[in-house]
């Protein structure tokens, strides 16, 4: 897949498969694939490239598959710029109940089944 230069208020994140379990994983800056979008490192259009081919050569010890960059829009929360890419990041668009919260993000009484909560 071709990169796309970032514009201004843009940069490229890395992001991947985890193998174990399927969920969309982004590459933060010391390396380790994170479920939440707001960990991944913003890269240079030059950045990415390096970042990407480490990321491939590591892949298979990492339990990632599918490697590729992802442009978005900088800010607090980076903002995909593609419909695809901003349902992976977030989840479904046609109901916000539905939407993806990753599990570090919850607090501990939240990742519990309704009506198993003490």
């Amino acid at each position: 897949m071709k990169s796309s230069r970032p514009g201004p208020g843009e940069a490229l994140l890395i992001t991947a498969n985890r193998l174990l379990d399927g969920r969309i994983v982004w590459r933060d800056h010391s390396g380790k694939w994170r479920e939440d979008i707001r960990q991944a490192t913003p890269f240079t259009f030059e950045e990415a490239e390096s970042a990407l081919e480490t990321a491939e050569k590591q892949a298979q010890q990492e339990g990632v598959v599918g490697i590729y960059d992802v442009l978005v829009r900088t800010g607090s929360v980076p903002q995909p710029v593609t419909m695809r890419e901003h349902v992976r990041a977030f989840g479904p668009t046609v109901n916000p109940d539905f939407a993806y919260v990753a599990a570090s993000s919850l607090p501990v009484s939240s990742t519990a089944p309704q009506g198993t909560q003490s």
